[in-house]
């Protein structure tokens, strides 16, 4: 076989098996993609501040190692901070329900006084007279009972896929906190690309997402005002310290700002204030809740330099395909592909201008 030959079947048989191998290694981290982003991330996130600790350390593990347990340490105090008001939010609301329902007679029957005005207000323009709300009641009770019941399972093998996540979250946050330069030297060597193409990738992928953190803070700080403003203008008590409250659950994925309003909703109209409770429904659902969806697309394409309706698609898109992580991956595939494209493009017109002087030098 001639020596061009068996060159060429070496490197498309070492080209096929790096394939293969890459497509076991994706199968293999797969369960584990959104614990290692998580952990790119904060990296990335917090580098300013481990290169601070990195000068008062001569050991990259003692370094590595302070730099993690503070990142763990910032992330759990507002997380056990959320699980308190939670706790006692629940606890008031249950209290305040337990209350008014022994005061009509049992839960069922409190629902029903609840709901007799709206009712009757509808009935004068639907007809409700075979509508049994005491039988609808009973049977939606029925529902989540057996809805809780089934979810008890999923719960728990819920939180074990959580803490296993965030074990290897934490894992790999010391390892690419001690070896991400290393890490960011051997790509530029294996890659082949430009020592300046590499930093634009690395720089485009770093912007995308400290964008993304300036959204969650931008959407944080204007749902808790929202929400801090209509608390106020309805005469619910405390309405800046649940504005600051709101402002922590909006980071929360799913849940977000409803968590703080939705069971204000509940205690105002358990309160009698049926108006009060329609009113911050509305503007909890429709302006609270929807600001997100249009202050974060907004923050990160000027961050970003991305163009807001690709940014805003870029998110949905990234939720659908990847779950809560994909607020964060959307919008840092959308960055990679323009930066990709964009040196495509120089490269593309490099050879256009290099092809004439060839010409004009033979």
């Amino acid at each position: 076989m001639p020596m061009e030959r068996k060159k060429a079947a070496t490197t498309f048989f070492l080209l096929a098996l790096a394939a293969i191998s890459l497509y076991f290694c994706y199968l293999i981290a797969r369960p584990f993609v959104g614990a290692i982003f998580s952990a790119v991330m904060l990296v990335i996130v917090f580098h300013p501040i481990h290169v601070h600790i990195q000068a008062r350390f001569q050991s990259s593990n003692a370094a590595a190692l302070v730099s993690t347990i503070l990142v763990l340490v910032i992330l759990i105090i507002p997380a056990v901070g959320l699980g308190i008001v939670i706790g006692k939010e629940t606890k008031g609301l249950q209290h305040l329900l337990n209350q008014r329902s022994a005061e009509q007679g049992g839960l069922d029957q409190y629902v029903s006084h609840v709901l007799e005005r709206p009712l009757s207000w509808a009935g004068r323009y639907v007809d409700l007279s075979e509508f049994d709300m005491r039988a609808a009641i009973l049977r939606r009770q029925e529902q989540i009972s057996q809805y809780l019941l089934s979810s008890g399972a999923r719960i728990v093998s819920n939180f074990i896929s959580f803490f296993v996540n965030a074990v290897a979250a934490f894992f790999t946050l010391f390892f690419l906190f001690r070896d991400g330069g290393s890490m960011k030297e051997h790509a530029a060597v294996v890659l082949p690309l430009t020592r300046d193409q590499v930093d634009r990738l690395f720089t485009g992928v770093s912007n995308s997402i400290i964008a993304n953190v300036y959204g969650v803070f931008a959407v944080g700080a204007a749902q808790g005002v929202l929400t801090g403003l209509a608390f106020w203008a309805l005469g619910v008590p405390s309405p800046v310290f649940w504005g600051l409250i709101t402002a922590l659950f909006s980071t929360v994925p799913f849940i977000g700002s409803a968590a703080v309003w939705g069971p204000a909703v509940i205690v105002l109209a358990a309160s009698g204030h049926l108006w009060k409770a329609l009113i911050l429904l509305v503007w909890g659902a429709a302006v609270v809740g929807q600001s997100d969806n249009f202050i974060r697309p907004y923050v990160i394409s000027k961050r970003a330099q991305l163009n807001t309706l690709l940014v805003f698609f870029a998110l949905l898109g990234g939720v659908e395909a990847f779950g809560v992580m994909g607020l964060f991956i959307g919008p840092v595939v959308l960055s990679l592909t323009h930066v990709v494209l964009e040196m495509l493009r120089e490269t593309n017109l490099d050879q256009q201008i290099a092809a004439p002087e060839e010409v004009l030098r033979s």
